[in-house]
């Protein structure tokens, strides 16, 4: 099914491009396989340009959409006095979207995406953090954006070279994925369900 409306009319051979092409492709396979756009539970104290209308009381209809205000990691790059890798900073403000669910041939993830602006914010916040920890430890910086269904086992890239690698939370990366986003993005494919709001 070819969406209307799709993100990723844009140049080819970038990140942003990739993001919102498996974007779109989540999206088309939701509705191929369900017959609707994926659902997550209503908060009007957390409302979202994703929002897409009701499903029922409970639930909204939802999908990723592109960023249009200037989100950025200057904040976080003055606070830190370190410059964050550019490919961290193009996934982070392309889109707004729920969690997306994909599955690698090392298993299945989902990529963090951040919901609205103020969750864009606590994402920030939650990296800082993360990165003071990874100061803390004397260990190379790294930069989550998936987690695993392997408890304690984040997604993350490297902030030096921009590899893609599996970590367990407080260690040093174990496991390389990709040589850089787009690669492991290429190599991911989206799962869909209607059952875990996703």
């Amino acid at each position: 099914m070819t969406l209307p409306n799709t993100l990723s009319n844009v140049s080819p051979n970038t990140l942003t491009h990739t993001l919102l092409a498996f974007a779109d492709l989540y999206i088309e396979k939701h509705q191929r396989e369900h017959h609707q756009l994926p659902t997550v539970e209503s908060d009007e104290d957390w409302a979202s340009d994703c929002e897409q209308g009701r499903h029922n009381d409970e639930e909204i209809y939802w999908k990723p959409v592109k960023i249009t205000n200037k989100l950025n990691f200057e904040n976080v790059e003055q606070a830190l006095n370190l410059t964050l890798h550019q490919d961290i900073k193009d996934y982070f403000t392309c889109i707004y979207s729920e969690s997306i669910e994909a599955e690698s041939e090392d298993g299945k993830l989902s990529l963090l995406l951040a919901w609205n602006k103020k969750d864009f914010e606590r994402l920030q916040q939650n990296l800082i953090g993360h990165i003071m920890m990874k100061q803390k430890l004397k260990q190379n910086i790294t930069l989550f954006f998936a987690v695993t269904d392997e408890d304690d086992m984040i997604i993350s890239l490297d902030n030096e070279t921009g590899e893609i690698w599996v970590e367990q939370v407080g260690c040093k990366p174990h496991k390389k994925l990709a040589n850089n986003m787009v690669e492991f993005l290429n190599k991911l494919t989206p799962l869909t369900s209607v059952d875990d709001g996703s």
